[in-house]
């Protein structure tokens, strides 16, 4: 392949897709589209952003703010945490609107998040709301099948191809340079809606999120622009096989509604077929069976408390709990917390693998849909995806835990075995503790977790461009029409 030759293709692609009446037009309101886009998702995150701080602040004051109590009472107070949104959260939402944002944290139980925006909004929701990452991923390919339907079918039908091969122009030329020509084209939106991501970034990042923030968006500009050069590339690959341009428009528009609309919904219905979950009620069932059989670290008389008071008695030489060096009764709560914690994340590891199972169907898909690949390495890259909420939950368990068990541990050490009723005053240890007891912060999913949770798809992307591409350079004949 000469590059000039195939440049000299690029440009006139370009230059012809500019001067068609309208072009100009779509391009103008598709980058109006995806400004709207843009700012009005950076205005709710940092609005999100805003109240998440006031309520963490208001949550962590009126935990300070306790009187001195029974730690165990402290326990079942509990604290709330919240979940702060990703930066290039405004870029692609991903499955932010359906997922909880705050979490109540106690003593013996796993609560789920609450207050999700889908939770609180109309169904219009269902429908998806518009983002920057949208507009790349399903429009703007709708736009350039349009662009380049006839790239080199319009010119079989007109009988300039034959022209072009007198000339000396090879296949491979032709096909790389008509698919530059209409990547140029897709760039007037693409590289705009980065560069406003860009200046969007500059005025929300922190210095702490600044280095891996940039390393995600640079990442993000890149897979973009490799799946527009994919889909220019099949745009005209579909074009050259389609024996007139009427039908490779068709081809392209059934191809387009393949990859936006049933792949990715009948992959998530197979997966949810062969990989059934628990409903939460069912969930919290077979968790609450499973603590009956194992114990009640509330109930005194329960067989396995009861012979666990036996072996304590036992090991120390003493007839009675109240001879015990610590309390025994923060002993239980503590012992029977490890009991219902283990428990808990047993059932729950069981649903993340059914989870990443039914997620593992729709990954595979992008073998034959490039939208479902950039999908779920944009999400992984903007924070938004299912892995950045789940390990937002495991942070959070994680402190509830850790504060739970802290609790117990103070009634241990600091609360005499002579004291049986929380009620007595003698119970009550000073609220410096629960000063002393650190606040809650949220740590970022690192990019490196983030390219590992979705290096399949973001693997098939790189596929797709290599399947696509090698076959132009080598080709030396003219493409069969099917």
């Amino acid at each position: 392949m000469r590059p000039k030759i195939a440049s000299y293709f690029a440009r006139h692609t370009f230059t012809a897709l500019l001067k068609r009446p309208g072009t100009k037009l779509l391009i103008g309101l598709l980058n109006l589209l995806v400004f709207a886009a843009l700012l009005s998702g950076y205005g709710n995150v940092r609005e999100q952003r805003t109240i998440i701080k006031d309520y963490q602040t208001e949550v962590r004051e009126r935990w300070e703010s306790n009187p001195d109590k029974h730690p165990h009472r402290m326990a079942h107070y509990g604290y709330v945490v919240f979940r702060d949104p990703y930066p290039l959260s405004f870029f692609d939402r991903g499955l932010e609107n359906y997922l909880g944002n705050a979490i109540f944290l106690e003593a013996h139980r796993q609560n789920t998040a609450n207050y999700s925006t889908a939770s609180l909004s109309t169904g219009l929701l269902r429908f998806g709301e518009l983002s920057g990452a949208m507009v790349l991923q399903a429009l703007l390919p709708l736009l350039l099948f349009f662009w380049g339907f006839a790239s080199v079918a319009g010119e079989r039908e007109d009988g300039k191809l034959k022209l072009i091969f007198a000339q000396g122009a090879r296949w491979s030329e032709l096909l790389l340079g008509r698919a530059a020509g209409l990547f140029c084209a897709a760039a007037t939106v693409w590289l705009p809606a980065f560069l406003l991501t860009g200046v969007l970034l500059a005025f929300f990042l922190s210095s702490a999120e600044l280095g891996a923030t940039l390393l995600r968006y640079g990442l993000l500009l890149l897979t973009y622009g490799l799946y527009l050069f994919v889909l220019s590339l099949f745009t005209v690959w579909v074009s050259a096989m389609s024996k007139t341009a009427k039908t490779a428009l068709l081809r392209l528009i059934g191809c387009w509604l393949l990859f936006v609309l049933v792949i990715p919904k009948v992959a998530q219905v197979v997966g949810e077929v062969l990989y059934p979950t628990l409903s939460k009620l069912s969930f919290d069932r077979a968790v609450e069976a499973d603590l009956l059989e194992q114990g009640d670290s509330h109930n005194p008389d329960d067989p396995y408390f009861v012979g666990l008071r036996d072996s304590m008695l036992a090991v120390y030489g003493v007839t009675s709990t109240k001879e015990l060096p610590f309390n025994y009764g923060g002993f239980i709560m503590r012992e029977g917390e490890k009991l219902s914690t283990a428990t808990f994340r047993r059932h729950e590891a069981r649903l993340m693998t059914r989870f990443g199972q039914q997620q593992g169907i729709v990954r595979w898909t992008s073998l034959f849909d490039p939208y479902v690949a950039i999908k779920y390495v944009s999400m992984a890259l903007a924070g938004t995806d299912y892995y950045a909420y789940q390990n937002f939950r495991e942070q959070a368990e994680d402190y509830r835990y850790s504060l739970a068990q802290t609790m117990n541990e103070l009634q241990m050490e600091l609360i005499g075995n002579d004291i049986a009723s929380s009620a007595d005053k003698r119970a009550a240890l000073s609220r410096q503790y629960w000063i002393d007891f650190a606040d809650f912060h949220q740590r970022p999913v690192a990019l490196s977790s983030s390219l590992r949770t979705e290096w399949l798809p973001l693997l098939i992307l790189v596929a797709w461009s290599v399947v696509l591409i090698v076959p132009a350079l080598f080709l030396r004949r003219p493409v069969s029409i099917l």
